[in-house]
């Protein structure tokens, strides 16, 4: 079968070429397999189209709400939490999600399954702020019940021995207002938020009205203060976020309250150990290396002493001795520091 004219085909020999102007170079030509096996030519592919404008830069963050808004907004004075919420509710759109909320999960008191929640928990996260409103967070834990559910409106825990700072009981002197987050990770993996106003209570007063706090907190161990709240707000924490843990074997008793350095975590993020170091470039006057942290999960070290600078001042004035000695000059053979 002979090929038609102008095809190219058998019988006709091969089409002529059109020039290419050296101005603008040929495309690449891309081929796919037809379904009878036939290489069929696709069209050139476009050449990247270089952008006319600049990308779009991002938005802004959304800059909170101005005094003025909160001034001039409908009155939510009788509803739970600060104008600023209220503000942003109203500015999001949430006003009728954060009522529902309000109405149905809000409470004043701590209801009964509420206080049956806090009688099994082992910690909680305690957020409170100095008279500034400088803010500080902080953990606690005890035995189930440590966290005693006085009545349905106050609770109360004690103050073990920590590292004596006392950071959360001297914002609490200055600002009574105290947040309690408790969560429970491996039953009902669900929070419990608990805000308050809280009070530092010494052992003697506060059990002259509760006479049912045990005597000894931990085993051993008798608390000497408690830190009372009395409730404003409670309502849960939802589930949804909340990773699901597994206790692990507890190898050894707790060290509740105690002193031991290396029971306590030792220098877990080397922050002794840096500024020991500091010490020792203060003492020198020149620069020491500083030393790597430990892998985590490795056994705590305790940090060495500050070094002593007269120990430390005699100990070079004996090393130069040997230096002057091994020097040519000296006497000695040749030789510096590392001779």
């Amino acid at each position: 079968m002979t090929g038609m004219p102008g095809t190219g085909s058998e019988g006709n020999g091969p089409l002529p070429v059109r020039p290419v102007r050296p101005e603008r170079p040929p495309l690449p030509v891309r081929t796919e397999r037809t379904d009878r096996g036939v290489v069929a030519p696709l069209p050139p592919a476009r050449p990247p189209v270089a952008p006319s404008a600049p990308a779009i830069p991002p938005a802004p963050p959304l800059a909170p709400p101005p005094q003025a808004e909160w001034q001039a907004a409908p009155d939510r004075s009788g509803r739970p939490g600060s104008d600023g919420e209220h503000a942003w509710q109203r500015r999001l759109g949430t006003e009728q999600r954060a009522d529902r909320f309000y109405d149905e999960q809000v409470l004043d008191h701590l209801n009964e399954r509420m206080r049956e929640f806090v009688a099994r928990q082992e910690m909680f996260f305690l957020a409170t702020a100095d008279r500034d409103g400088e803010c500080d967070s902080s953990f606690r834990a005890g035995p189930p019940g440590f966290l005693h559910v006085l009545d349905p409106r106050s609770l109360a825990y004690p103050e073990y021995r920590g590292n004596g700072v006392h950071a959360s009981l001297g914002n609490i002197s200055e600002n009574p207002h105290a947040g309690l987050l408790l969560m429970d990770f491996d039953r009902a993996r669900i929070g419990l938020h608990i805000n308050g106003r809280a009070r530092v209570v010494p052992d003697a007063e506060l059990r002259a009205i509760h006479p049912e706090l045990p005597r000894e907190t931990v085993p051993g161990r008798r608390a000497e203060l408690w830190v009372r709240i009395d409730v404003v707000e409670a309502y849960i924490h939802c589930a949804k976020h909340i990773p699901q843990l597994v206790k692990a074997a507890r190898r050894t008793a707790r060290d509740w309250g105690t002193d031991d350095y290396k029971r306590k975590g030792g220098d877990f993020f080397g922050a002794a150990r840096d500024a020991q170091v500091r010490r020792t470039r203060e003492l020198n006057g020149r620069s020491a290396p500083a030393r790597a942290l430990p892998p985590a999960g490795a056994p705590a070290v305790e940090p060495p002493p500050p070094p002593d600078a007269e120990a430390w001042r005699e100990e070079a004035r004996r090393a130069l001795e040997r230096a002057q000695r091994t020097t040519p000059g000296g006497g000695g053979r040749a030789g510096g520091w590392f001779g």
